[in-house]
């Protein structure tokens, strides 16, 4: 299939980068022209707008920081809105909150288009190793048309549903609960540093005993060793993902008490200028208010 692609931060390249090794021809647009180079000289075709990204193949794929910047590329001038054809589709892969869903979907309804939306579930590294799962939500029959497209992508496909909100809900949910896990982790950390215990007894406590997942292992180590840079995903997205999941609780009356404690751990770790390491810092914060050095 043929595929336009907006969007080329980290997790962008690692999909673009994927669909290319899955045989796609795929043609990519960003504002920062020198993002292109590393696609380009793998075999996607560069791109001069957001127009003749959208006009490029049989679908176009977002991958973009938040709902400003998604909004901004649907509705400017010559923006996706205004320049896919009717019918055609538009795969919005970012995790983005339920309300700019909602209103992408009437926008796209509109206009006679359709919108997926699917986001990932995964870090960058573990898209561009082919171990992620996306979450395709849309018209089933647009879901299973594109579905090569998603298999390039993701190791897992899980359908969200023929809404496109359910795939934004279930991303929100899904980054609420690991949030929330990688938060108690730290407390859990720092009351046993109190207590004179290292950081590696307890580590090793969690992940080769109930805890033995991906998702503990890998934080608890970065947490155990303080090691917060390089990031993953970084602070300043956490707490992006902190204040979609708090808006969606309020939006229907679901009470998230502990998605306040998370929050505010990783806006205390962004005070200390820490926005721009792993999310997993809020573990620092934690020892900080702990009395731990």
């Amino acid at each position: 299939m043929k595929v336009g692609f907006i969007g080329l931060g980290r997790m962008g390249t690692a999909m673009a980068g994927r669909l290319i090794e899955g045989g796609h021809g795929v043609g990519v647009f960003n504002r920062t022209p020198e993002k292109l180079k590393p696609l380009t000289d793998r075999g996607a075709k560069a791109l001069r707008s957001v127009k003749q990204a959208a006009t490029f193949g049989e679908a176009v794929f977002t991958m973009l920081t938040d709902d400003a910047a998604l909004m901004d590329v649907v509705t400017q001038p010559g923006g996706i809105r205004e320049s896919l054809p009717k019918g055609g589709v538009h795969i919005c892969g970012g995790t983005h909150s339920v309300a700019a869903i909602e209103k992408l979907n009437a926008l796209h309804t509109a206009g006679g288009q359709i919108l997926i939306a699917s986001p990932m579930l995964g870090r960058p590294d573990v898209v561009a190793a082919g171990n992620a799962t996306t979450l395709p939500g849309g018209p089933a029959k647009s879901v299973e048309h594109l579905g090569p497209l998603f298999a390039a992508i993701a190791g897992r496909v899980v359908e969200a549903g023929s809404d496109p909100v359910n795939a934004a809900a279930i991303k929100i949910a899904h980054n609420f609960v690991l949030g929330c896990a990688i938060e108690s982790m730290g407390e859990g950390f720092a009351l046993t540093r109190k207590f004179g215990v290292k950081p590696d007894v307890f580590y090793r406590v969690l992940t080769e005993g109930l805890f033995a997942c991906w998702a503990y292992k890998t934080y608890g180590k970065f947490i155990a060793d303080e090691k917060y840079l390089p990031a993953g995903q970084r602070a300043v997205n956490g707490l992006k993902d902190a204040n979609l999941a708090l808006a969606a609780g309020e939006a229907k009356g679901v009470p998230m008490p502990s998605g306040n404690v998370w929050r505010d751990r990783l806006v205390g770790a962004i005070a200390h200028g820490e926005g721009e390491h792993d999310w997993a810092v809020m573990a620092k914060d934690q020892a900080r208010a702990s009395g731990l050095a």
